[in-house]
């Protein structure tokens, strides 16, 4: 008996890709940044426009995500463009996060969770991190709220910088930055947005 379709499968069972095929922008700009060979997680990856980016600068990419819907896109996404990706299907609320394991952890707008799950997650990801491994994590600031562009409408969903340095303190923080931006990601991330993003690597 198939399980019923979650929330996100019901959103992603569409034939255009919500959020776009192109990477994230935050992402992209941190190119230089990442090596090849290097092995990455892509958290909530969707229907994998930012893991199929990572594979191909060269990276190993294990991503991970809640639906089955939007894996089965992301796998005819890296098929078209050449790469692969290793697909984990696992709600990231529950999920065991592995330990010491990867170069790079890449987050970007994983902003469902509640306040309680967002802390367990933040966790996973600095533990997921080999010594030395690197976090690129963008979200929706509160300010989003009233650009209504796309993001939760909940604020308690919503990153702050204060947050952001409370949750990573423990990590070398090379970049902090909150700013508003026009970005352009499909239909659901289409507009003036508050955004803010963090680039932190975790001490040896």
């Amino acid at each position: 008996m198939s399980e019923a379709p979650t929330f996100w499968d019901t959103r992603y069972a569409r034939e255009d890709y919500i959020f776009g095929e192109a990477p994230n922008a935050f992402v992209a700009r941190q190119a230089a940044r990442l090596k090849a060979g290097w092995r990455a997680l892509a958290v909530g990856d969707g229907e994998g426009r930012n893991g199929v980016w990572l594979a191909e600068q060269g990276l190993s990419v294990q991503s991970v995500d809640s639906s089955r819907v939007a894996q089965a896109k992301a796998l005819a996404l890296a098929e078209r463009r050449g790469v692969t990706l290793e697909l984990r299907l696992a709600d990231l609320t529950k999920w065991v996060w592995p330990e010491d394991t990867f170069d790079a952890v890449v987050a970007i707008f994983v902003q469902f969770a509640s306040a309680s799950e967002r802390v367990r997650m933040f966790a996973g990801m600095q533990r997921a991190l080999k010594p030395g491994g690197l976090l690129l994590l963008e979200g929706y600031r509160p300010e989003q709220i009233a650009y209504g562009t796309g993001g939760p409408s909940a604020v308690e969903n919503l990153y702050t910088e204060a947050l952001l340095r409370d949750a990573f303190g423990a990590m070398e923080i090379i970049e902090l930055s909150a700013y508003d931006a026009a970005i352009h990601e499909g239909v659901a991330h289409n507009g003036m947005s508050a955004l803010i993003d963090l680039v932190a690597r975790r001490r040896d």
